[in-house]
């Protein structure tokens, strides 16, 4: 069953719509049903958790500073975030050998799994989401939208 799409403040015209509200209303439609179709598989894994473990994929070794500077996220709540996946096994955490005081993160086998059903969920949407659009139309849409995020950047 389709979940109806909300439309508090909807416009009349496609054109009165604000660029970034629509962007977020798709992310958000994309996450919600990435989530949903995983069911069980994602163990109550939330967005932010399955942010969390695909940067440690790709910085196995970073210390959960490293997560704060990349993420610009509050370290309380990543720390929060840390400890609950460290709890369910999805990271793996030993004392830095030049400085015990720093803990090196790594995803652990299970963190690994985990995260390959969630990207390979996340492509399978992807390409419903593009479904339809010719391979020039996804590049435009790329295009704008780097374009939109470098107009952003600091």
């Amino acid at each position: 069953m389709r979940k109806p799409v909300d439309n508090v403040n909807r416009k009349d015209k496609p054109t009165d719509v604000a660029v970034l509200e629509l962007v977020h209303a798709v992310m958000h439609q994309f996450r919600s049903q990435q989530y949903r179709a995983l069911g069980g598989a994602t163990d109550g894994l939330t967005h932010m958790e399955g942010k969390v473990l695909g940067f440690f994929a790709h910085y196995a070794g970073a210390t959960q500073s490293d997560l704060v500077l990349h993420s610009g996220r509050d370290k309380a709540q990543l720390a929060r975030l840390i400890k609950s996946l460290r709890e369910r096994d999805l990271l793996h955490a030993e004392a830095d050998d030049a400085d015990r005081r720093n803990v090196r993160l790594r995803l652990t086998d299970q963190g690994q799994a985990m995260l390959r059903t969630l990207r390979l969920q996340g492509r399978r949407l992807e390409a419903r989401a593009v479904a339809g659009l010719s391979a020039d139309q996804r590049r435009q849409l790329v295009e704008l939208l780097l374009q939109v995020k470098r107009n952003l950047e600091v």
